[in-house]
């Protein structure tokens, strides 16, 4: 998982922009109403390894250019059976409220919609994964 900073800026721009949909994050209680409707499953983590230090020579240890890596990814569900195009336009729009922004620490890089987790069935939702990369300079 990542920081509790990385966390905070992403959770509070998400949050603050993104009505569209409930927005759920990891380990959130959330109750599936009994019709399923479209929501946002939020998952922010760091790659493995995710603090490297990105310099060396500033004296003090903690002087250094210390950078975490991560990758937040958004679930965009919908009802099962409904086709993928309300949850691909979900999904690009996620996208566009980070890609190339500046945000605190964190930076928001390459993104995608679908690479590598193609979209999946779970119970009544199928699932659009909305992805961007990011890291953090401390």
């Amino acid at each position: 998982m990542s920081s509790v900073i990385a966390f905070d800026t992403i959770s509070q721009r998400l949050i603050a922009s993104w009505t569209a949909t409930p927005l759920v994050f990891e380990n959130d209680p959330y109750d599936l109403p009994n019709a399923p409707a479209a929501f946002v499953y939020v998952e922010i983590w760091a790659i493995p390894g995710g603090f490297d230090q990105a310099s060396i020579g500033a004296g003090a240890r903690d002087d250094n250019l210390w950078r975490e890596y991560g990758t937040l990814d958004m679930h965009v569900m919908v009802p099962k059976g409904t086709g993928s195009r309300d949850a691909r336009e979900k999904a690009g729009q996620l996208i566009d409220l980070f890609r190339g922004f500046e945000i605190g620490d964190l930076t928001f890089l390459e993104a995608s919609i679908g690479e590598g987790q193609p979209g999946r069935s779970f119970a009544n939702h199928w699932a659009m994964t909305a992805s961007i990369s990011w890291r953090r300079d401390q």
